[in-house]
């Protein structure tokens, strides 16, 4: 890709010399919130992840840096610059085109609330706004009442099921979801199970097709570990509002509980007030809320020949 100018600086892809120095103009390095999930990125990354690290240079030195970080399944993650400045939206228009030549389903972008102020300008930039979320966690230590079983529904293990079924499942549950839907339209079943896998090492134990007698009502994929984690809680549209729901979160509890984890996470969409409200009456506060955002084209793996990584 040809430099760009910008106000006297440059635009470049960055060269594997430079690549410590331009990590070190990305927002997250800074950011304690989004730190944790940088350090995994950097970790797993392989030589062709580095494709789509680019930088802004001024009179031969560094002035801001953004990552595309690949992910399967035609998707990435978007790492912003340091600061906003016209080298930056320089750096953002570069990642809008690369995204768009490479077909890519979905690129996205978590912000915690303090760089909300870069919302407006990816906006303007062609994201959307996927979902609002806020982080929960319930303490389970001296809750007796989280290991108790859960009555009127048995849990079928979710590998018992062909993938065909266990995508079915997801599409179903998916409709009418509060839960960040626009999500799941982009990535479908398939995309989200392949993410769900890299949150869980232990994955498919501790994953379920939720049944009332014969019929498969709803779906919880847990996330062992020193924290469990709920990736995933849901039921079948002609089910709702009939306590199954309340009855998967005790289930989830009941086997967080029984495991030893001392408390029990999960994120949920702030617009989901239903299922907010569940989890409040479950003992569920809210720790952290961020936004999420992204560049997204359903189905445009299917339609390009190129391909990235």
């Amino acid at each position: 890709m040809a430099e760009l100018p910008t106000c006297g600086a440059s635009v470049r892809l960055c060269p594997s010399t430079l690549r410590r120095e331009a990590l070190l103009h990305l927002a997250a390095v800074h950011e304690p919130a989004l730190q944790s999930a940088l350090h995994g990125a950097l970790q797993q990354a392989s030589q062709a992840a580095w494709d789509a690290l680019w930088i802004a240079e001024h009179q031969g030195r560094i002035t801001s840096a953004l990552w595309v970080q690949p992910l399967d399944h035609a998707t990435a993650q978007l790492w912003l610059p340091l600061k906003q400045s016209p080298a930056s939206l320089a750096l953002l228009q570069t990642a809008r085109t690369f995204v768009a030549e490479n077909c890519m389903t979905l690129c996205h972008v978590i912000l915690p609330p303090s760089h909300y102020a870069w919302e407006p300008v990816l906006l303007e930039l062609g994201m959307t706004r996927l979902a609002a979320l806020r982080h929960m966690a319930v303490k389970l230590g001296g809750r007796v009442e989280a290991c108790q079983p859960a009555a009127s529904i048995q849990l079928e293990p979710f590998e018992a099921l062909a993938a065909s079924t266990q995508h079915a499942l997801l599409d179903v549950i998916s409709q009418g979801s509060l839960d960040s839907p626009g999500l799941y339209e982009a990535l479908g079943a398939e995309a989200l199970l392949a993410g769900f896998y890299q949150r869980a090492s232990a994955a498919p134990r501790h994953w379920y097709s939720v049944n009332v007698g014969r019929e498969r009502v709803g779906a919880l994929l847990l996330a062992p570990g020193a924290e469990w984690e709920l990736l995933l809680m849901g039921v079948v549209p002609d089910w709702r509002g009939k306590g199954v729901g309340r009855a998967v979160l005790s289930a989830a509890l009941r086997l967080a509980c029984e495991a030893g984890a001392p408390e029990l996470l999960l994120t949920v969409d702030a617009d989901n007030t239903p299922a907010r409200h569940l989890y409040e009456q479950a003992g569920f506060s809210g720790y952290k809320e961020q936004r999420l955002l992204a560049w997204q084209s359903p189905g445009g793996e299917q339609r390009c020949s190129r391909k990235w990584c």
